[in-house]
Parts: structure tokens; C-alpha cells; sequence
């Protein structure tokens, strides 16, 4: 996963400074932090860093190589994917609480879909580097992040069946 670095993030990706109370404050926010103790989102926030987006920014592109998960605060965004034509297909929305990225940190593959604002939004991003970091540093914590990575790639693949199998008519 070295050479797929997550030092660059895309550029409509806007860094803010980093403020720790800030990020606590945005963790908390979300459902991430209910399953953690107040040291463990502490600790966490400190992995963590806050990016905005402008309404119609690329946030992920498909196919590229950046490693890193997004935590989105508020805002919303759009998932798409291209098609045999090489023509993008909205695969829905995706609104405050909810996690993109995610398969990149676990497996280090090309993006499977893009993702782009449709109005303006606040990310809690967790990089690859991280995220390896974090590992070494806090394995107890990163392998809870782990187990809710999981759970929510778990719930998206048992969604994914069920409406595949409608598609299918069965």
C-alpha cells in the first residue's frame, strides 16, 4: 500500500488548519463516535483531518489511486460510476454521517466509483498513512475502526444483493 500514498489528495479537497478541540467537536458529531469512549475519540481526532468541498467538487475520481476514508460531517454528496460507454451513473446520495472511501484503506485498489459534492461539505478524512499510523500507535482503536469498517461494507454488500436480486425480478 506504500506506492499508493495518500499524500495527495484531490485538489477540491480544501484543507483547514488543524484545531483538535475542532475535530473532536466534528467527531462527535456523528454516529462513529458513539461506539467509542471520549479518550478513544480523542484519540482518534487526532488521526483525523478536515477537509471542505465546494458544491460540485470531485472528492473521489474513479479509478484513481489516493488511499484514504471520508467521514462526512455535513453536506451531501453524490456516488457515481462509469458504464460500459464510459458514461457516469448516479448510484444514489449520500448525507451527513455516512462513510465513502473505505475499501481503499482496506485493500489499496483503484477507486471503484467517484464521489462529488452536490453542495458544499465538511469531511473528516482519515489517509492511508493514517490510518497506519494510528495501527502501530493505538492498535486497540484501529482495530475497532476495522470492525466498523467492516460493518458498514457488510451492510452496503447485503443491500447491494437484495436490490440485485429485485433487479433480477426474484
Amino acid at each position: 500500500m506504500k506506492d499508493a500514498t495518500s499524500a495527495a489528495l484531490p485538489r477540491d479537497l480544501k484543507p483547514q488548519p488543524r484545531n483538535l478541540s475542532e475535530t473532536i467537536h466534528l467527531l462527535e458529531t456523528t454516529k462513529w463516535a458513539d461506539d467509542l469512549s471520549g479518550r478513544q475519540v480523542e484519540l482518534l481526532a487526532g488521526y483525523l483531518r478536515v477537509y471542505t468541498a465546494e458544491k460540485g467538487s470531485v472528492i473521489v475520481r474513479e479509478g484513481s489511486h489516493e488511499v484514504y476514508l471520508c467521514l462526512l460531517v455535513d453536506g451531501k454528496v453524490r456516488v457515481e460510476k462509469e458504464g460500459d460507454r464510459r458514461v457516469a451513473k448516479s448510484l444514489g446520495s449520500v448525507g451527513p454521517g455516512k462513510t465513502f472511501g473505505e475499501m481503499s484503506l482496506i485493500d489499496g485498489e483503484p477507486r471503484s466509483a467517484s464521489i462529488i459534492a452536490e453542495e458544499a461539505a465538511t469531511l473528516l478524512v482519515l489517509t492511508g498513512d493514517d490510518f497506519q499510523s494510528l495501527s502501530v500507535e493505538v492498535p486497540r482503536l484501529a482495530i475497532k475502526i476495522l470492525l466498523k469498517i467492516s460493518k458498514v461494507m457488510s451492510q452496503r454488500l447485503r443491500q447491494t444483493t437484495g436490490a440485485l436480486l429485485n433487479h433480477l425480478g426474484g
